[in-house]
């Protein structure tokens, strides 16, 4: 008989309202929180410029610095200036070869010659693998990265405008070639081949201990300062980046921030989303309170009435409660559906361009703690509103 009674107490209109809202605002809350699980990999790997969001530093060079070449480098204030902001984690230095170096090679019996230089930075911060990439004092092989935008240079201009063959990475690295190095009255050959080609680093490296080691050999008892450095971000999204680079005149590729923006604006268009989502959801929620106020104002003295006769809260409270919470399981359901299709279709178009290797758990779990707490809001929020009207 109570369930009978407080069935005709419902408002249908307001219980179909709410869980039109929380089907919606769950939804897009689950869809969210899938889209950023899924392409937040992928975002990150593009930002990941070097390993840890690393930037190449340098400064502007204007007409000043073309008659005073000291202008170009980097004192130890900037370098500690640099350190001290928040958005740094790490600042490398790029070491530079302070001797004269000649590269040759013997090719159809013809010597070729060129003079070449060396620049070197810490392991960690190069994009290639390479088991040859190592030295020591005993070696007389120097390893060798270069830029693959060389090579490119090689085959799509010097080679097409000059009919020459355009030659592939692997025949690179294929062909040995003596390095001489001279300074100090020393001179010293050493072998060498290229090893690598880096897509991030826009210098010739060879490794930063050989370079420690041939400065001392064959450099000059005074060395520059670093003209280059390798800043490692904290945060590559940070704004303040392009403002603090500005008003130091340091020269930053644009590129090399165009993917840490995506990040910011993607985190920012996800924050948005999900904003919007918790919005409809609270509103949801507001709108089944209000709904069970009304019932309970309207029916005041059916409940008082009840309790009169021996009811307790708990037991007049179970039915609104079951009914709620059937009502939001049903569309966290329908919602988990929705979001699971949602996906299937973006990851259909994104997976002929990235791979996505993402599971569903972000929905399952957002549509876990989504309905355990409402449900558990909705259990205190009913008990307590028809206590406070049956009690005196």
């Amino acid at each position: 008989m109570l369930k009978r009674l407080q069935r005709k107490t419902l408002i249908p209109t307001q219980i179909a309202g709410y869980a039109a809202t929380l089907l919606v605002g769950a939804a897009i809350v689950m869809l969210a929180c899938q889209l950023y699980a899924d392409l937040r990999p992928l975002l990150t790997q593009q930002t990941d410029v070097f390993r840890g969001h690393a930037i190449t530093l340098s400064k502007n060079v204007g007409a000043l610095q073309s008659l005073n070449k000291r202008g170009i480098y980097f004192t130890e204030r900037e370098i500690e200036e640099l350190e001290r902001q928040p958005f740094v984690a790490q600042v490398a230095r790029f070491t530079s070869s302070g001797f004269h170096t000649k590269a040759s090679i013997n090719f159809a019996g013809q010597g070729l010659y060129t003079d070449l230089f060396f620049e070197g930075v810490p392991d960690r911060y190069i994009d290639v693998r390479s088991e040859e990439w190592r030295w020591d004092s005993t070696s007389n092989f120097i390893p060798v990265i270069i830029p693959e935008d060389y090579l490119s240079l090689y085959n799509f201009g010097f080679a097409e405008s000059q009919s020459l063959p355009v030659i592939s990475k692997g025949t690179v690295e294929q062909v040995s070639f003596t390095i001489d190095l001279d300074g100090n009255g020393r001179h010293r050959s050493f072998r060498s081949r290229i090893v690598g080609f880096s897509g991030k680093i826009n210098t010739i490296l060879a490794p930063e201990e050989f370079l420690e080691w041939a400065n001392r050999e064959f450099g000059s008892a005074a060395t520059n300062p670093p003209s280059r450095l390798l800043v490692e971000l904290a945060d590559a999204s940070d704004e303040r980046i392009p403002r603090f680079m500005e008003e130091h005149n340091y020269s930053i590729k644009q590129d090399e921030l165009e993917s840490s923006k995506m990040v910011f604006f993607f985190r920012a268009a996800m924050a948005f989303l999900l904003t919007v989502a918790l919005i409809i959801i609270a509103l949801s929620v507001a709108f089944i309170v209000m709904s069970l106020n009304v019932i309970v104002q309207k029916n005041h003295d059916l409940f008082c009435n009840l309790y009169a006769i021996g009811y307790s809260p708990q037991q007049m409270a179970r039915f609104y409660r079951r009914t709620v919470g059937i009502i939001t399981v049903a569309d966290m359901v329908a919602a988990t559906t929705i979001a699971l299709i949602l996906r299937s279709l973006y990851v259909g178009k994104l997976s002929t361009v990235f791979t996505l290797e993402g599971s569903v758990w972000p929905i399952v779990i957002a549509a876990a703690v989504l309905t355990a707490a409402l449900i558990g809001i909705y259990n205190y929020i009913i008990l307590k509103t028809i206590r406070g009207t049956v009690e005196p």
